[in-house]
Parts: C-alpha cells; structure tokens; sequence
C-alpha cells in the first residue's frame, strides 16, 4: 500500500470552538483518525510543524512544511498532504510549488468548517488530498484539493469567504475533479503542474520568519498617487505594484515605481481575476511606460503570488535582475 506523510500547520480543520472564538488545538493525528476512509488508499505517517490560524502564518512556518515535506520525499513516502487555514492555502501551495523540489506530489488541503461543525467539508477534503497524494500523475508540483476538486498551485485561489467550492481556478478551471469511484482528468497535469524556478535556500527551516524579504504590495485605483509606494520604499527589498486591467496604473504612481525601481525591483500583477498582464498603453502609468522603466510582470499569477514568489527569490539571493527573470 502506498505511504502518504500528512503536514500540519493548523487552520480551521483543526480547530476547537471556545468561548474566545475557534483555534486550531487539534494534531495532524487526530484529523487523520478522524477520516477511517482515509486508510482504504494509504498508510499514514503524520508530523505537526505547527497550529497557526490561516490568517496568522508566516514564512518559518511554510519552510517548517517545506523541510517536512522533502524530509517524508527522501524516506520513501508516495505523496504529501499538507493541512493548513485556507486564508493563506494558496499562498503555502504556491510557495511549495516553487521552492520545494521533490518528485512525489504535494496536496495542500484544510476546511471551511470544522470537523464538528454540521455539513463539515474537513473529512471529504482530507480524503480528496489523500487520493491525489498516491496518484503519481499529479507530480511533480504542488496542488490544492478541495470540494472534490485539485487545482494547480499557481492558479488556485480562494474566491469566497465561506462557500465550500471557496477555491477556483480563474480561467483556467481545476485540474482534476474526484468522484466516489474514479478520478476525471480535466486538464493535461503536466502542463498545470509545477513552476519550479527558485533554489531550495528559499524556505530554510533554519531562517527566522523575520528574515525573509520585505516585499509590501501597493494598489493603484481611482485617484491613487504615489505616496502610499513612497512611504513604504525605505523599508522594501521589493514591491509588488497591483495594477488595473493589463497591469497598469495611475501617472503620479507610475512616476513614483520610476522612482523605486532605481533601489528594488517592482513586479506589476492586476487586480482582475484572470488573464495575463501585459504592456499595451503609454502615458505615464501605462504599461508600456513601466515596462520601458524595467519593471517585470506577473504575468497570470495573482498578486499574492507574485508577492510570494518575489520574496522567496530575494529571500534566495537573487539579484534584483535574476528576481525579475522568474516572472519570465
């Protein structure tokens, strides 16, 4: 029988009501024992490297799965499921997926509710991730299961703050989709699969969370100026500039990513939710203007992945041009 290693990190599949509002208590144990189905496709070997709501992790904690994760690779596992909150999932999936070289698959999973909860979706997500885990199709590269569906890292995002079908994959749609008997492929895994691109020293184990890069994201809108970009340059080692449309944004901050980019390097993502960036106008926060100022585009990635991305490459120690050259 194959061998799957569960992560985990917390969230609210393994959280406990109280009175203070619910917290993750629970072990990766406890979650597995709570799924007997789980034992009809893998034997389960567990490690915790943390109980963090979704919304509270940070980069340790992600380099504790990651080490976990090549760890239960090198001892011969089949497969890897992470559990976690699903506020950050897609960013863990997605840090995993290009910083964390192993040959197995790595399934990122959690819950909208709780196991006690009614209409709990943590048992049928926990099975989904277990299933994809021992399917070696799905390798290499990181995934997310969820509602009976795997999506690929890079495209995955949470799109509702309570729905169980909560996360999509924009565009694109899932990779796979798991019934009770078989598993229907809908989009070649190969190509979906891993964006491998950044060295293993991306998400050390033994580097504090506080050491990572500093990579803040600045939104352009209506009436956006430069300042907000101003104000947070002393402290960046880069910026993430979400632009509007193709990947564009206001003059006045146009002139001041002009401005940033002579200290760090800015990646311009879009705030819409599917399509890719591109340098099509001019003015001064065109995207031409600020291709020509030598920013890099984010191309499809959503903002928070294109700030996941850049901070694990400067984490890395990347040049500011080698940093850019991943979003390529």
């Amino acid at each position: 029988m194959s061998t799957v290693h569960v992560v985990g990190c917390g969230g609210t599949i393994a959280s406990e009501p109280a009175e203070d509002g619910a917290a993750p208590a629970k072990a990766g144990e406890e979650l597995v024992e709570a799924v007997p189905a789980v034992a009809d496709h893998a034997s389960l070997r567990v490690t915790d490297v943390g109980s963090r709501p979704g919304f509270d992790m940070d980069f340790g904690v992600v380099a504790a799965a990651a080490d976990a994760v090549r760890t239960a690779a090198a001892d011969g596992a089949d497969g890897v499921v992470v559990t976690q909150g699903t506020d950050t999932l897609a960013d863990t999936a997605y840090a995993l997926d290009v910083a964390c070289d192993v040959s197995v698959p790595v399934v990122v999973t959690g819950s909208q509710r709780r196991f006690d909860e009614p209409g709990s979706d943590a048992p049928a997500n926990l099975l989904t991730a277990v299933r994809a885990a021992v399917d070696d199709r799905f390798a290499p590269g990181a995934h997310v299961a969820f509602d009976d569906e795997l999506h690929a890292a890079r495209d995955a995002v949470k799109t509702h703050t309570n729905a169980l079908d909560t996360f999509q994959s924009p565009g694109k749609g899932p990779v796979a989709m798991f019934t009770r008997a078989t598993t229907r492929i809908h989009r070649d895994p190969a190509r979906a699969a891993s964006d491998l691109s950044l060295p293993a020293e991306a998400l050390d184990p033994d580097r504090d969370a506080g050491d990572y890069a500093v990579v803040p994201v600045v939104h352009s809108g209506t009436g956006v100026d430069g300042s907000a970009l101003e104000r947070l340059l002393p402290d960046a080692d880069g910026v993430v500039v979400e632009g509007t449309g193709l990947g564009n944004a206001t003059g006045p901050l146009g002139d001041a990513v002009a401005d940033a980019l002579e200290s760090v390097p800015v990646v311009v993502s879009s705030r819409c939710h599917a399509g890719p960036t591109e340098a099509v106008y001019g003015t001064a926060g065109g995207g031409v203007t600020l291709r020509d100022h030598g920013v890099a585009y984010a191309g499809d990635l959503s903002t928070a992945k294109a700030r996941v991305k850049l901070v694990l490459a400067l984490t890395a120690g990347l040049s500011r041009e080698s940093a850019a050259a991943t979003f390529e």
